[in-house]
């Protein structure tokens, strides 16, 4: 690697051959990615007609906002923040010699900060100079509305930091890429301290703003800076002064990677605190027919924006352990499924008790965390509770014959067990009729669930003893009518 440096000319002005591209050329580059809630989608700032983003799960009115996209779309997202398009972007720059001749400027233009400033519009970030430390969130948050956003939507802090993202990975990528093709590495290490330095900042005055609310934004920006810290730019071969330079900014994105987990911490304990406090359990549990609540799904947004961030992590740095996010999501899947089954027991009937906890845990299931135990056991215990009474009617009692279970019956129990059977059948039948599965999959697995047990025993039962017949009257208690019935159930 020294030899290959020693081969490369020192900068200078001389070895710029290339003409300078006009001014703003790769602004609209940049511009024409944007990152919103962690995924990459066509620019806006071309198109017409917006009408703003999709609408946020909330815990509560006072529920922290979370990103604008859909559970279920969003677990299988890859966050990438657009590293195709920056990568060619990133040699576009490097192969016009565009990094060389700002490092360069930089270094002996006379005005450093002119220089920088010129470096960050094309980067579409020069407003980050204007950011200054020490000022509240409500003062720092009326100066970033102020930024000129050519497509400013209700998430427009996203959009924010989205771009604050894609400059700083340029920036990474571009340093790192100049520095193996110069011998003035000192040079680039100034040039590429003081550029991340000036990001840096805005993270230091976005975090007291976004700990307000906007998980998804942290968490966007903890992907990006965490992974690269703290050996980005300690591998790179070069003079005893520019590893220091290169350590010290390697320290800094350490330092800012420890801030932001501490403030997404922070963040999800702000969030149980809400869940833990919030009065529409005791209102809404009673009244939603066993639903899957607002706040399961404002928190499984909030463990798919983790897993998002986790993947980036990833992507970006394949050798980072993300210990953290592994950590804080297994935590908070953990607290969910705590607060659902103490919640629960605001419900005064069993059976739309674990109806509920069916309904969640299979919605949890679906979206984050895949198959699940937990599921089967509340299908069991509602099925249990519900129709329990139905079965026992048929005066079947278990007993053990050769180690097998069995049902055996007495003549002497059978004069009214039709009755029993159809009378508890449509007791809770009617108890039920409102109640909802709202996934279809689970409803159809419940209603053949009821079917195979129920159903399939008051068959076999009047198969046993065709003297009962005489009570299943005009066929409307018959076994095929109350398997019919059982399609109506669950829809809400």
């Amino acid at each position: 690697m020294a030899e290959r440096l020693a081969a490369v000319p020192e900068l200078s002005t001389a070895s710029f051959t290339v003409p300078s591209p006009p001014r703003g050329l790769y602004r609209d580059l940049v511009r024409s990615v944007v990152v919103s809630g962690g995924l990459v989608r066509p620019s806006p700032y071309s198109q017409s007609g917006h009408s703003g983003s999709s609408g946020n799960s909330t815990a509560s009115s006072s529920c922290l906002t979370n990103s604008g996209i859909s559970s279920r779309s969003a677990c299988d997202a890859t966050t990438d923040f657009g590293a195709n398009e920056l990568t060619v972007i990133t040699h576009r720059m490097f192969s016009d010699g565009y990094i060389e001749r700002m490092v360069q400027a930089f270094e002996s233009g006379g005005d450093p900060s002119r220089e920088l400033e010129k470096w960050l519009f094309e980067l579409d970030v020069e407003w980050v100079l204007q950011v200054r430390e020490g000022h509240g969130p409500r003062r720092q948050l009326q100066f970033l509305f102020q930024v000129q956003l050519p497509y400013k939507s209700a998430s427009w802090l996203q959009e924010l930091v989205g771009r604050w993202i894609l400059a700083f990975i340029i920036i990474l990528v571009s340093i790192k890429k100049v520095a193996f093709t110069v011998q003035d590495t000192p040079a680039v290490a100034r040039f590429g301290k003081a550029s991340i330095s000036a990001m840096l900042v805005f993270v230091d005055a976005i975090i007291p703003v976004l700990k307000e609310g906007k998980l998804q934004a942290m968490l966007d920006m903890y992907a990006c800076v965490s992974p690269r810290a703290p050996y980005y730019f300690t591998t790179l071969v070069g003079s005893p002064e520019a590893h220091i330079i290169f350590n010290e900014i390697d320290g800094l994105l350490e330092i800012r990677g420890n801030m932001l987990s501490e403030a997404i911490s922070n963040t999800m304990e702000e969030v149980r605190t809400l869940m833990e406090d919030d009065d529409s359990w005791a209102i809404e549990l009673p009244r939603g027919g066993g639903d899957v609540h607002r706040n399961t799904r404002c928190m499984v947004d909030y463990i798919v924006s983790m897993k998002k961030a986790r993947a980036s992590t990833q992507n970006s740095a394949p050798r980072h352990d993300p210990v953290y996010l592994d950590g804080l999501i297994d935590d908070t899947m953990d607290y969910l499924k705590d607060l659902l089954l103490r919640k629960s027991e605001l419900f005064l009937d069993p059976s739309l008790r674990y109806l509920f906890l069916l309904n969640n845990s299979y919605f949890i299931a679906q979206v984050v965390s895949g198959p699940s135990a937990e599921c089967e056991k509340y299908m069991d215990s509602h099925l249990d509770v519900s129709w329990g009474n139905a079965v026992s009617s048929l005066c079947c009692k278990p007993k053990s014959i050769f180690g097998t279970t069995v049902l055996c019956c007495w003549k002497w129990d059978n004069t009214s067990s039709v009755a029993k059977f159809q009378s508890a059948f449509h007791k809770t039948y009617q108890a039920q009729q409102f109640w909802k599965a709202p996934d279809p999959q689970l409803r159809c697995a419940l209603r053949k669930n009821i079917t195979k047990r129920i159903v399939s025993a008051y068959r076999n039962y009047l198969e046993e003893h065709p003297e009962q017949q005489k009570y299943v009257i005009d066929g409307n208690s018959s076994p095929e009518c109350l398997e019919e019935l059982l399609t109506e159930l669950f829809e809400g």
